[in-house]
């Protein structure tokens, strides 16, 4: 089965001479045409050529409420008419404020800006300038923006990553800032044994340990027993602080985002995505105590755009709706995700095909492997990833939207009938991957 692209390689063809690559994001590449979107409503979107999809991507996750949501319709289109920018604080920003701090267990105090990357930025300036110390633990895997402090191994070829014993910090890409990462100490992901030796050797000169919670940007996978807390004690007992990098559970997992799920109270998080249904903002959250560097003015924070009146505008109506309707938002959505989970290990089962499905019913992964668990890159670069990507094409020539490495995001605009409709789009997408010869 095959999809009409005329159109969109006639774009392809456009932009190609006046955008760099043809497209605005290296997220956005993708084996031949890239996908020319004409609309989006809810659970599903048609490309410039007239092919629907059931959308899994939802905009890599912002799209909680599916997308155009009414609620978010209305509130741009009464912000615009009000104004667009103002360089000057409103009500709104206020009121995003507040319904974050009412709904997130670390947030005290808040602080916008406009994407995730500069969150992460301003945490982690922040938690130097809080501290006065400089080095910084990530883990091998986690992605915490594009920037070239922190774009360092998280999907690294493992020859030049070494061994999980002595990792080695990759750059994410050719002209970081030399010596970006000498501030920086990498570790295997859900290893508190790896962390505490880190600890031992340069506790007195960590500012803080930055975390996806639940990791997303490498498969889902969830934290083992005992690590988010191990990571807690670690940082409260040595002065450390602890980052959740929330930019995609925040609001997508549970209201709280992942530390009300996964119940560990980090001292900063950052979020976006989800938290403004598709317009662009993120925020930075903490306690009191820390973001108080921030309010006295000895850490700086700015930005024009941060706290932009019509991303508020859409942030306040999404964060409100998902705060006062919880009960009739998230237990459906996760049923529904956790319904589609166990459909696709049944039909990966019924095909021959070894497929491992982990996450949360809000957001999960699809592996292509014969390994039962998936804890760490190590584990994610083991899987087959070539065919994942193939799977990835077959489901998009049968109307079926997912991120290309096998991640899926759920909405409450997904249906019983959305369900039952990619379900036999993935039967089918099975049955020709195998006879491709998936590797067993």
């Amino acid at each position: 089965m095959t999809r009409s692209t005329v159109r969109s390689a006639a774009l392809y063809e456009r932009a190609r001479r006046t955008i760099a690559g043809g497209v605005s994001s290296d997220a956005r590449r993708m084996p031949g045409v890239p996908l020319f979107v004409d609309h989006a409503r809810g659970a599903e979107l048609w490309d410039v050529d007239g092919n629907r999809y059931i959308d899994y991507v939802l905009g890599q996750g912002p799209n909680l409420l599916g997308h155009a949501a009414p609620v978010v319709q209305q509130a741009v289109q009464a912000q615009v008419a009000r104004g667009v920018t103002y360089s000057a604080q409103h009500e709104l920003e206020a009121e995003a404020a507040e319904l974050i701090t009412e709904m997130v267990p670390c947030a005290e105090l808040v602080r916008f800006n406009s994407v995730g990357s500069e969150a992460v930025h301003a945490a982690l300036r922040l938690a130097r300038g809080h501290t006065g110390r400089s080095k910084v633990v990530k883990f091998e895997g986690d992605y915490h923006g594009w920037l070239d402090p922190v774009l360092y191994s998280v999907h690294p070829d493992l020859t030049a990553a070494g061994n999980p014993e002595q990792l080695r910090a990759v750059p994410g890409t050719i002209g970081q800032t030399p010596h970006s990462s000498d501030e920086l100490i990498v570790l295997p992901h859900n290893d508190l044994d790896a962390v505490r030796a880190a600890f031992a050797a340069h506790g007195h000169d960590i500012a803080a340990v930055i975390v996806e919670p639940f990791l997303c940007n490498t498969g889902a996978i969830m934290p083992v027993p005992g690590f988010l807390e191990g990571l807690r004690a670690l940082t409260r007992e040595r002065g450390s602080l602890l980052i959740f990098d929330e930019i995609i559970s925040g609001f997508r997992v549970a209201p709280g985002g992942a530390q009300e799920l996964l119940g560990v109270t980090p001292d900063l998080a950052t979020f976006g995505k989800a938290m403004a249904g598709g317009m662009q903002v993120s925020a930075l959250a903490g306690s009191r105590v820390v973001m108080d560097s921030i309010t006295d003015g000895t850490v700086a924070h700015a930005g024009t755009f941060n706290s932009h009146p019509v991303a508020m505008a859409a942030a306040v109506a999404v964060l409100r709706t998902l705060h006062e309707q919880r009960e009739e938002i998230y237990p459906p959505m996760m049923r529904r995700g956790e319904q589609l989970m166990a459909s696709l290990r049944s039909c990966a089962q019924d095909a021959g095909v070894p497929m491992l499905v982990e996450g949360t019913g809000a957001v999960f992964q699809t592996y292509l492997t014969e390994a039962t668990a998936v804890r760490d890159y190590r584990d994610f670069a083991a899987t087959d990833r070539a065919a994942m990507g193939r799977l990835h094409q077959r489901l998009l020539d049968r109307g079926v939207s997912i991120v290309p490495r096998g991640l899926w995001f759920l909405s409450t605009e997904h249906t019983e009938a959305h369900l039952a409709e990619t379900i036999e789009a993935v039967e089918a997408s099975l049955r020709q991957l195998d006879d491709a010869g998936t590797s067993r």
